[in-house]
């Protein structure tokens, strides 16, 4: 599956990938380093002293001000990346506007929730479908479309589907002068259609 076709099924989290491995790598190496230092790899009596080095704990006793400067400000740069992290990772997913023509001076984009709203209306005017929710995700120059559609009890899949990529899907593509245009569609069974009463 392409990069652009895992835009449309869900959120890229491969920047938190990226951090977490490279979180885990570095501590990796650490643990392997104590563990080859207990083992005497780099000397039995580098082994036996203490874990942090007696000139560093001399320098932190003669300048125990500045030790807690460093400690305080060292503090705040693991909080800050910490909150910046969270905060990028439970931020709601952007909804790019779409760009449709990048000439000079005639740059031309459409709103999503214009789009949005047209591939919506054209999908619930399929025979079947009770109601759809789109979201446009990507980027700019790369668009995706997520489309839930909820049926009716007994409406027909291959005809819904078939009506979706052959029209609803055509058109988005069309409107976006594009040949292939990733999309996740997802198809539930409506609730509340299943549960009205037939009048036979």
């Amino acid at each position: 599956m392409s990069r652009r076709s895992r835009a449309a099924v869900a959120r890229s989290t491969a920047s938190d990938r990226t951090l977490v491995i490279l979180s885990g790598l570095v501590l990796l190496a650490v643990g392997v380093l104590v563990v080859l230092l207990g083992m005497g790899i780099f000397g039995v009596y580098r082994a036996q002293r203490p874990l942090i080095d007696p000139d560093i704990s001399a320098w932190i006793t003669d300048n125990a001000n500045a030790a807690r400067w460093i400690a305080i400000v060292g503090g705040i740069v693991l909080l800050v990346v910490g909150l910046t992290w969270a905060i990028r990772s439970l931020r709601p997913e952007p909804r790019p506007d779409v760009l449709l023509s990048e000439v000079p001076g005639q740059r031309l984009t459409v709103e999503h929730s214009a789009i949005a709203e047209a591939v919506r209306s054209d999908a619930e005017s399929i025979e079947g479908v009770s109601r759809a929710r789109v979201r446009l995700v990507g980027t700019e120059r790369r668009p995706a479309l997520r489309l839930t559609l909820w049926l009716v009890e007994d409406a027909d899949v291959r005809d819904v589907w078939a009506e979706v990529d052959g029209r609803v899907l055509a058109r988005a593509r069309q409107a976006f002068a594009v040949d292939a245009l990733p999309t996740a569609v997802r198809i539930e069974l409506d609730a509340a259609a299943a549960k009205t009463p037939r009048v036979l």
